[in-house]
């Protein structure tokens, strides 16, 4: 997906549920704060998504422009309604948020995750794709292990969860030194 992709689901997202302000989690939240990335950061065709105030609304944007619909089919990509629960981020993320709003949108907003908080959602995640897409985040330069480190005690996960989720970094850090690239030490 690219950047005006995203545009293009914010603004449908937009006539769809007639709400002004949306929250885009998951990998393509990364077109916010990185509107031209690497290849290895824009192979997903889905947006998931959900209308800030009005949450209890994604259904109606999986639905119209959802994995499948006639919009899918039309473009290649699709929208995935989404809830505020989707994903573990930490508290204060939504001070971080990176703004999408322009004529592409209709002066909709779509508020993008910071790549730091996009890292901790996918490394609470823990699935394969999330890995590998967190060690990219290191491998280009996008975060550090530190950085993302000490945002660790502020996530909503209890102490033990967030031991595993420090070794589970330092063991991705690890393994992309190990691969040949200069990464910080943590």
């Amino acid at each position: 997906m690219t950047r005006d992709e995203l545009e293009h689901i914010i603004r449908a997202s937009g006539d769809i549920t007639d709400q002004y302000e949306f929250v885009i989690v998951g990998s393509q939240s990364m077109l916010g704060p990185v509107p031209n990335p690497e290849a290895a950061f824009t192979m997903s065709m889905e947006a998931d998504i959900y209308p800030l105030q009005a949450p209890e609304l994604a259904d109606r944007i999986d639905g119209a422009i959802g994995e499948g619909s006639q919009f899918h089919q039309n473009y290649g990509y699709y929208a995935q309604g989404v809830g505020p629960d989707t994903a573990t981020l930490p508290k204060d993320w939504m001070q971080r948020v990176h703004r999408v709003q322009n004529g592409n949108t209709n002066d909709r907003v779509g508020y993008c995750l910071d790549v730091l908080d996009l890292f901790l959602a996918k490394a609470v995640a823990g699935r394969d794709k999330d890995r590998e897409f967190c060690m990219a985040l290191f491998e280009h330069g996008y975060v550090t292990p530190a950085q993302v480190l000490a945002l660790v005690p502020i996530m909503p996960v209890d102490d033990k969860e967030q031991r595993t989720l420090r070794a589970t970094i330092r063991r991705w850090a690890k393994a992309v030194r190990d691969a040949g690239h200069d990464l910080p030490e943590a």
